[in-house]
């Protein structure tokens, strides 16, 4: 299985950039991961909230496979402890997807067609937090994840 995770505009926090490429790269030793950025839609002043994720949810949808499993960071989505997810990590793996692809959609969240297009939601917490931040979060819990699933030493067992 592959993961991607899609996200919608570039993050322009060096900071987080460089905390976001040091778990890419750990997570290698563990599952191909793929972070796609979908450009920022232009002229977004001229659109209502509507129209932005309208448009937003048409690129996500045009970079998907059919095979793929679409599963989207959203505040209203399951919540799982670390160690509950990395067991959602290793279900996924043993359905035999192929991709699983977790989405990041912009400010206003998801269009209706991305909705109904995905198989599932995860948040990772009531609280917000912006969709820059949530990059590091989910990178990190997947790479978390994979560490309980291959027994290294979890501080919380």
């Amino acid at each position: 299985m592959k993961i991607k995770l899609l996200t919608i505009g570039k993050t322009d926090n060096k900071n987080l950039i460089n905390l976001i490429e040091e778990y890419q790269n750990r997570l290698k030793h563990y599952i191909k991961f793929e972070l796609e950025i979908i450009p920022d839609i232009k002229n977004v002043k001229n659109l209502s909230e509507a129209q932005q994720k309208e448009k937003e949810g048409e690129l996500i949808l045009a970079k998907l496979q059919p095979t793929d499993q679409l599963v989207l960071l959203d505040d209203k989505g399951k919540d799982f402890t670390s160690i509950e997810f990395s067991k959602y990590l290793q279900k996924k793996m043993n359905s035999g997807i192929k991709q699983l692809v977790l989405v990041i959609g912009g400010p206003y969240g998801f269009s209706d067609a991305v909705y109904k297009k995905a198989n599932g939601k995860i948040s990772l917490s009531k609280m917000t937090f912006s969709h820059q931040m949530i990059r590091l979060f989910i990178v990190e819990q997947i790479y978390r994840g994979f560490t309980i699933l291959r027994n290294e030493p979890y501080h919380h067992e």
